[in-house]
């Protein structure tokens, strides 16, 4: 065992009198150290109720004759840093999560890994370090919250409070009805109701073959999460005695499954930033257009919140992510899985039941996948959207640019009512390097439909955009401002042309303009000069490799 470097022998005696004033017996000394890697915290809804799940674990572990030990990560709630500076942390906390991981089980010589998680990066961020690291692990996803409730209906975070302030900016609702959603919304433990970038994460962890089956949508707080904690904290042990190591689970066939889960679920953007990074971790290239080949050879077959008005909940009374792939399973790879099976193997005991949630192949809800990769003259290295969540008639679009160098300033307009119909909102340096951090533009987005404005204004960025962002907004524009890409030059009343279908996003210029502007540009000057975003910065790669940091 790797574990044995740190207990056995001579030489190790200090180490295990350490060990031993942990507590720990003689008898522990001789299993296999499995680490659990809790990212618990007080601050973010979807990881409050961690203490009951890593109890579980720890009982797993024990009664499958391992000795577990508990340790720290960062979580960061992204609805609670959404809007404001500290949004610029949210993508960087990736890296940070995938060194600790690595820097705790390396320096304490870590069989397995049991890896509790849930939120936006923290997920990610642990999968990265499991490629990393190339030990047995499994991963156990926290679960999603339950549904709001108000006046008979359901709630969900976004589309209940961050688009409710667009309408209450637009005169559509009273502060006393403000007030009761911002009471509502959320009603407790677990990652916000949609399929957002949370529940996007956890499903496709599943089908990446990194967690047990049923983990994505199985509900927080709930008797079956904790029992899916217990058989992980079992099977991490299983795993260690059978060597059954990260590299023979997290293979090419196998992102090509959770790529080809994301696109029929219609998951959030920035899974192709995640899944791009995790595989960097294993040493394998996702390029951009494999996203885009896969979603076009895959229909979309759920139609959850932000797209639709379906809840996780709802996923997951419909038999979850097995369903889903049970309907996909003539497209899909043939991959092991942290259970011991492969993906046919797993999906052998899964019934299909008839009902609204999950569509057949034959009937899908839109012919292609969830995700649109663009390029052209704004964005020669690829831009992403979420096309399943854009109407028929923004599918294409032309519009006067309204450019805005931050976050801050495109909100100001919005809520000051200054776009109108047919404007293009530009919202650049806020990409990977010039953010720095790559916020999510959630509040702009949400704030357009609110106000009325879904149908009438699009929006580009080289930042990202939440998994509840819905309408024409593209992301991760590449290259971005920073790098002086072409979203540096554009200029109010610009015309710029999208066409998701075709996959274009042009910036209407002539080659002689673009050059001379080229020639004109300025890089700005780094808005953090110090501390962690400032190291983050001069290292991170781009949107279009996943923002990595080299």
């Amino acid at each position: 065992m790797r574990s044995d470097q740190a207990k056995k022998g001579i030489e190790r005696t200090p180490n295990r009198a350490l060990l031993y004033a942990t507590g720990i017996t003689r008898q522990s000394l001789e299993s296999p150290f499995i680490g659990i890697a809790s990212s618990f915290t007080d601050i973010v809804p979807g990881h409050v109720g961690m203490r009951d799940l890593e109890r579980a674990i720890e009982n797993g572990v024990h009664r499958a004759g391992g000795t577990p030990f508990i340790f720290g990560t960062p979580a960061i709630c992204d609805g609670i840093a959404m809007g404001h500076a500290g949004m610029k942390y949210s993508l960087p906390s990736r890296e940070l999560i995938a060194d600790i991981v690595e820097t705790m089980a390396n320096a304490h010589s870590l069989d397995g890994l049991v890896l509790l998680t849930n939120c936006d990066k923290i997920t990610p961020g642990m999968l990265m370090a499991a490629g990393r690291l190339n030990i047995p692990a499994i991963v156990v996803t926290a679960g999603p919250m339950l549904s709001g409730r108000y006046q008979g209906g359901k709630l969900s975070l976004v589309r209940d409070t961050f688009e409710a302030v667009g309408r209450y900016t637009a005169g559509k609702m009273s502060a006393e009805e403000l007030e009761a959603l911002e009471m509502e919304a959320c009603p407790g433990c677990g990652s916000c109701q949609g399929l957002y970038t949370a529940n996007t994460m956890a499903c496709l962890t599943e089908a990446l073959g990194m967690s047990l089956p049923g983990s994505g949508t199985g509900i927080a707080g709930s008797g079956k999460k904790k029992r899916l904690a217990y058989e992980s904290g079992q099977m991490a042990v299983q795993l260690v005695r059978q060597n059954l190591t990260s590299d023979r689970i997290m293979t090419r066939d196998a992102f090509e499954n959770a790529i080809r889960v994301d696109m029929a679920l219609g998951g959030s953007t920035n899974s192709v930033l995640h899944l791009t990074a995790i595989a960097h971790e294993t040493g394998l290239k996702l390029p951009l257009d494999l996203f885009d080949e896969i979603s076009q050879d895959t229909p979309h077959i759920t139609n959850l919140r932000p797209g639709g008005d379906l809840f996780m909940e709802d996923l997951e009374a419909a038999g979850g992510v097995p369903a889903v792939m049970k309907v996909l399973q003539e497209k899909l790879n043939n991959s092991d899985t942290v259970t011991g099976e492969t993906i046919y193997q797993n999906l052998e005991s899964v019934q299909l039941f008839e009902n609204d949630v999950i569509q057949p192949l034959s009937n899908p809800i839109h012919a292609s996948g969830g995700i649109a990769v663009l390029r052209g003259s704004l964005a020669p290295n690829g831009s992403v959207v979420k096309q399943t969540a854009v109407s028929e008639s923004m599918m294409e679009f032309e519009g006067n640019a309204r450019v805005f160098d931050s976050e801050e300033l495109a909100m100001a307009a919005i809520t000051s009512r200054q776009i109108q119909k047919g404007d293009f909102v530009v919202i650049r340096y806020e990409g990977p390097q010039g953010g720095p951090g790559m916020r999510e533009m959630l509040s702009p987005t949400a704030a357009l439909v609110g106000m009325g404005l879904g149908e009438s204004v699009a929006l580009i960025t080289d930042g990202r955009f939440s998994g509840g962002t819905r309408g024409p907004c593209i992301g991760h524009v590449s290259p971005e401002a920073m790098a002086g890409g072409p979203i540096a030059l554009v200029r109010d009343g610009d015309k710029i042309y999208i066409n998701i279908k075709q996959r274009k996003l042009e910036l209407r210029l002539s080659a002689a303009e673009m050059e001379q502007r080229r020639k004109m540009w300025v890089k700005p000057d780094a808005r953090v000069t110090s501390g962690y975003l400032a190291r983050y910065a001069r290292a991170v790669s781009s949107a279009d490799d996943g923002a990595v940091v080299r």
